[in-house]
């Protein structure tokens, strides 16, 4: 009997499966992807760090070349239990699931979180509030919604994850370039692309575990830069939690649950919500993904709760007894953060890194810090949200207290910082 894991992106030794499944009655067999190794420079974990069988797939990214060698390991293996992390293993792992006949998230519970039209329909249809949106078939659908709504118009696709392929026309003559120039790139029709109404004011986030049903854990945070500005920020990009005392908390929280009472969930997931919080005061629902949050969203629920939720999700899926606080949760009643916490971090940018400080400064509230370049490494404008070339992550009593550290925090570090401007 085993586990199957699948693993797509970012570092494998930092999500130590093998040792999350501490009480697992049988193997632990891992499916990474060749290229995702390559680019983080580490090896495959053995046996040593308790795995029975470990392998990177090259083409992992192709249909059906991940799910032919999963397929081929479930029957060697016996496999039981099918688990992923990444948003983009969400639907190959629920497929795998069906046709194994295995326990966890099949399809009809991944499509309502993956495709966002889907999801503003299950959301709408509960009475919540949604941006204006329209599904983009052709250059004359999308003219009209730019007309009936105006600008800016942000262009997604259906099933993107890390602000990737998103993109927002300011003009008419930036609608107009882009359909001379880009839109053709998808094809006369454009079934995965959708257009939406911008929304004005702050993003906040939820997030939160949902464990036999019910939510265990949730806490909301506050964007203080706009996620899609990655590739043109340089300045200090901050995530801050919000007080317990914040009366916005508890309306999103309350929010959220209604949200997920609205979709057809699993029985146990992770879940990262994005809702803006306009200027009159209204909570609307940008979009809503059953797995944790990226960036450093993972550590600072942690920090807030004593819990890491990528592990409490995985065990949960396992039929383990949960880690933490959290095994002594009631239903009914959530857990309450023990600090306020907060990140930022710094985009990578063109130029070339001449000096970068490799060690944390000596203040004892920073909980994490994370260089991504180093000396004579140059740079280009960043790819994704997640192309990082700084993060760091801070607590305190209050938001108050993690906003002036943050900012004592940048300050020493790009003193330390020398770029040769490209």
């Amino acid at each position: 009997m085993s586990v199957l894991v699948l693993h797509q992106i970012g570092s494998v030794h930092a999500l130590p499966y093998a040792r999350w499944f501490d009480g697992y009655d049988g193997d632990v067999v891992l499916l990474t992807c060749a290229q995702n190794l390559a680019g983080v420079a580490e090896e495959l974990p053995g046996p040593a760090e308790g795995y029975a069988h470990a392998e990177a797939v090259e083409g992992y990214d192709l249909s059906g070349t991940l799910e032919a060698r999963a397929l081929d390991l479930a029957r060697r293996y016996d496999v039981r239990h099918l688990v992923s992390v990444h948003e983009r293993d969400l639907d190959r792992a629920a497929a795998l699931r069906e046709i194994l006949g295995l326990p966890g998230q099949r399809p009809g519970t991944v499509l309502p979180f993956r495709d966002k039209l889907r999801t503003k329909e299950y959301v709408e249809a509960a009475g919540l509030r949604t941006a204006p949106h329209r599904e983009i078939h052709t250059a004359t659908d999308l003219l009209g919604f730019a007309e009936d709504h105006g600008f800016p118009v942000v262009l997604k696709p259906r099933d993107s994850a890390g602000s990737m392929g998103l993109r927002i026309l300011h003009t008419p003559a930036e609608l107009d370039a882009y359909l001379a120039e880009d839109f053709d790139l998808y094809g006369a029709d454009q079934p995965n692309v959708f257009a939406e109404a911008y929304v004005e004011g702050p993003m906040c986030h939820v997030d939160g575990l949902v464990v036999d049903g019910r939510t265990v854990l949730a806490w909301p945070s506050q964007y203080q830069y706009a996620l899609a500005s990655y590739a043109t920020d340089t300045g200090p990009r901050m995530d801050l939690t919000l007080d317990v005392d914040d009366p916005l908390a508890r309306r999103l929280l309350d929010l959220v649950e209604r949200i997920l009472d609205a979709l057809p969930g699993p029985a146990d997931f992770a879940f990262h919500a994005e809702v803006f919080h306009t200027p009159d005061d209204e909570l609307v629902l940008c979009e809503i993904a059953c797995r944790t949050g990226g960036a450093a969203i993972r550590d600072i629920v942690g920090l807030l709760f004593g819990v890491d939720p990528t592990e409490a999700w995985l065990r949960a899926q396992l039929g383990l007894p949960l880690p933490g606080q959290l095994s002594a949760a009631t239903p009914g009643r959530r857990l309450l953060p023990r600090r306020m916490s907060g990140q930022m971090v710094l985009m990578k940018r063109p130029g070339t890194v001449v000096s970068v400080p490799q060690q944390a400064p000596d203040f004892p509230w920073i909980e994490k810090f994370r260089m991504f370049v180093e000396p004579g490494q140059t740079m280009g404008p960043a790819r994704h949200s997640s192309d990082f070339m700084f993060t760091a992550l801070v607590s305190g009593r209050d938001r108050t207290e993690v906003v002036a550290r943050l900012k004592q925090l940048e300050s020493w570090f790009l003193g330390e910082l020398v770029l040769e401007e490209a």
